[in-house]
């Protein structure tokens, strides 16, 4: 027989689960995220911090500063206000670039070999943007709560400081390793990342066209073309997706 703690604690959980549910932007897709906005974009600005201290931040050249001017035009568009955008140019040669909560965006030097233009590289930061507008890392680290328990969303929900917000934090962006080796978006996240950034770039007034031609860019030479056992797309899975996502603005133009 069911006790009548098991169907209060029942009734909680479906009441936490229910008004925790957002929607992410373009996509109106439901996402259920426990972490506060203020708290994830504080553990953002943590983050960022170590890592910068870790990485050699290439300043005042022309490099640079294309990555600043064209994020900060991306970021006019994404109707963050209350995001303190940041965008900087780190020396490693991964072809790599991450948005971390709060509009703080760094982009490796090893990028800028497929990104062969302003365009291309719009491309770039507006992907990683869109994963923090989308809240894909609170989207996670809220899967994460869950497998430990609904005692601790309870805590969340509340709005308690826990150190449990720091280590899901950790597990979620794969802080605390090296600049960049962050885990991997799944391939739901990716696509999105993938349509709002278009959509971003549109906006922001770049030819979303070049997005298709940095994704071949990043496609040459590359062996492996299946998606089955990635949480990424395929970049031909990828470059479809995108060009579908192209043709509809086109046509809604």
């Amino acid at each position: 027989m069911i006790s009548s703690k098991q169907i209060i604690l029942s009734i909680s959980t479906i009441f936490i689960l229910t008004s925790c549910t957002s929607k992410s932007p373009y996509t109106n897709r439901s996402q259920m995220i426990f972490v506060s906005s203020s708290e994830e974009m504080a553990l953002g600005e943590k983050s960022y911090k170590e890592a910068l201290n870790e990485a050699k931040v290439i300043n005042n050249t022309k490099d640079s500063q294309r990555i600043k001017i064209i994020g900060q035009k991306i970021a006019q568009v994404s109707q963050k206000n209350d995001f303190k955008w940041e965008f900087n140019l780190v020396e490693d040669d991964q072809a790599n670039a991450f948005c971390l909560p709060g509009g703080k965006v760094v982009v490796y030097t090893g990028i800028l070999k497929y990104a062969k233009n302003d365009d291309q590289l719009a491309t770039v930061i507006s992907h990683e943007i869109a994963h923090a507008l989308a809240r894909h890392g609170a989207e996670r680290m809220s899967q994460n709560m869950v497998q430990q328990g609904v005692g601790m969303i309870g805590n969340i929900v509340v709005g308690a400081t826990a150190p449990q917000y720091q280590n899901a934090f950790n597990i979620a962006y794969g802080a605390g390793s090296n600049l960049g080796v962050m885990l991997p978006y799944g391939r739901l996240q990716e696509s999105e990342a993938d349509e709002i950034g278009i959509y971003l770039m549109y906006n922001a007034g770049y030819n979303i066209s070049e997005a298709i031609k940095f994704w071949e860019n990043m496609n040459e030479g590359k062996s492996d073309r299946s998606d089955f056992f990635s949480t990424h797309p395929s970049s031909d899975t990828r470059i479809s997706d995108i060009q579908k996502i192209i043709n509809k603005i086109n046509k809604d133009k």
